[in-house]
């Protein structure tokens, strides 16, 4: 049974199906991630349940994503029912206890759970482009945006932040050709097509500030468990590059800001990826190299990465390597595609000679799995065949106003719900573009070709007095004037914001300490 240290899974079957002991994955392992996978209705949101229920009583933060509802029940406490009853007596999980968990709802759209936003500069252009689906040359044109944007102290904050200047660099495409490379304003014109379509599929609730604290997922409750953050994205789904780009930007988010800790007793953030195929369809080749690297590196930030997918074949062989903790149900055999995912997850096992893996991920039943973790030393233990326990917390999804009564107690209630719009690249630009107008149309009224700004060397030299002798030079002063103050807080301020927005990490996003 499992203790401090570890979660208990289920318990294995002998070959004559009797109890033959109980299957745990080692906290210590945790960080070590993880693959739960298997055909529709073989049991893998209730393995998900049961492992986010055994971090959360361990102490670990758990970030995972509700695709159906279901998982929703994981806050309210479970009730007694004869089919789950009889699973706790079959693995000998005694005593059973039912409780609830520690939960906060969040929603893109601020409809199911509090909104969850992020900034475009935070997004960055590698995933921004991936969102968007953009050829190469425009994802150089969108490179090219954001260094212009660096470069002019321009805050990408919304998505009108981000057309206001794609519009801008259009007007200005050959000065900014002639320095980065050929910018046409067809290309930048198709960008800002795709900015609509975007919008129109609800992304600009995402795009904007507050932007997610990730200190907010990472939370602890006062009685030491950790907290559940579920992602309601049954809605979200609809637009499925928005949730794999989103749920990119998370991972990004904690590989930048979290320290390095190395191999701790037990992870720091355990974080689910469901429907994991959406991130690898399609993708480019850049996408999944750095994806695989930040895998391979965030288990020493201590953040476990699990992904839920239906066939082990939607991960990339590179990614598959790093995943030490697996669960795998049952998998149907019927196409080519199928018999060849049914043979790879069985080949990915440690064998037990007790029975052969391909046959039996064919004949598990609902509930049952097969599961290898890492034992002693990070080794993989030897595949058992194991009936699932059956979960503390409600088993289905909770009602509506079961829902709005946990949102209005959550922890971070009101913190995200009004949305900000400070000044950024649109009021930047706007204002811009008016001053140029204004001191167009001084010029034309004065009738002159230039302006200038008293006490910076431009102004008109003073009469000379007759007599032959000059006027005395105007005093000089080390004080700064007024204008030359306020010229130079605006340089540095530009400089401040260029040294934060041009450090980025692997998949694009702003580096850690430089925000």
């Amino acid at each position: 049974m499992a203790d401090d240290t570890s979660i208990f899974i289920g318990a294995s079957r002998k070959p004559d199906d009797s109890y033959q002991r109980a299957e745990n994955l080692l906290l210590q392992y945790g960080n070590r991630h993880g693959l739960v996978t298997g055909a529709t209705g073989t049991g893998k949101t209730v393995s998900l349940q049961i492992l986010a229920e055994g971090f959360s009583n361990a102490g670990v933060p758990v970030f995972c994503a509700d695709i159906k509802g279901d998982l929703s029940g994981i806050a309210m406490m479970g009730t007694a029912q004869d089919f789950l009853v009889k699973r706790a007596e079959q693995v000998k999980l005694d005593p059973y206890d039912f409780q609830e968990f520690p939960v906060i709802f969040w929603d893109l759209f601020g409809e199911q759970g509090h909104p969850i936003r992020a900034t475009v500069s935070e997004m960055g252009p590698l995933l921004l482009s991936r969102l968007m689906n953009l050829s190469e040359a425009q994802e150089g044109i969108m490179n090219i945006a954001f260094r212009i944007a660096d470069e002019e102290g321009l805050l990408l904050l919304d998505l009108k932040d981000l057309q206001a200047l794609l519009a801008n660099i259009a007007e200005r495409a050959e000065e900014i050709g002639a320095r980065y490379g050929n910018v046409t304003k067809p290309s930048v014109g198709a960008i800002q097509r795709t900015l609509l379509v975007l919008e129109q599929q609800g992304a600009t609730n995402f795009f904007g500030e507050p932007a997610l604290r990730i200190a907010d997922i990472m939370r602890t409750t006062r009685d030491g468990r950790g907290a559940i953050s579920v992602l309601a994205a049954d809605k979200l789904m609809m637009n499925p590059r928005l949730y794999a780009t989103f749920l990119l930007w998370l991972m990004s988010e904690l590989f930048e800001e979290l320290p390095e800790v190395g191999d701790p007793d037990k992870p720091k953030l355990v974080f689910f990826f469901d429907e994991a195929h959406l991130l690898f369809d399609d993708a480019p080749k850049v996408l999944i190299d750095r994806v695989e690297q930040v895998v391979r590196l965030i288990r020493s930030k201590g953040v476990g990465v699990y992904f839920v997918t239906q066939n082990p074949l939607d991960i990339p062989e590179t990614v598959l390597a790093q995943l030490g903790n697996r669960v795998q149900h049952a998998l149907r055999a019927y196409t080519p595609r199928e018999q060849k995912a049914v043979r790879t997850a069985a080949e990915t096992f440690r064998p037990n000679p007790d029975f052969d893996c391909a046959t039996v991920i064919t004949q598990l039943g609902t509930g049952e799995a097969l599961v290898s973790t890492l034992e002693a030393k990070g080794v993989p233990s030897m595949v058992q065949r194991t009936l699932v326990r059956p979960p503390s917390s409600r088993l289905g999804p909770i009602t509506p106003d079961e829902r709005r009564t946990l949102i209005t107690e959550s922890p971070v209630v009101g913190q995200y719900d009004q949305t900000v719009d400070r000044e950024s690249a649109f009021e930047m630009l706007q204002k811009k573009a008016k001053n140029a107008l204004d001191a167009e149309a001084q010029q034309q009224e004065s009738g002159g070709s230039r302006w200038t700004i008293p006490g910076f060397g431009n102004d008109d030299p003073a009469p000379q007095p007759t007599g032959g002798r000059r006027a005395p030079a105007p005093r000089t002063s080390n004080r700064q004037s007024v204008a030359e103050a306020a010229i130079k807080s605006v340089v540095r301020s530009v400089g401040t914001s260029v040294g934060r927005a041009i450090v980025r990490g692997i998949l694009g996003s702003l580096a850690r300490g430089r925000r």
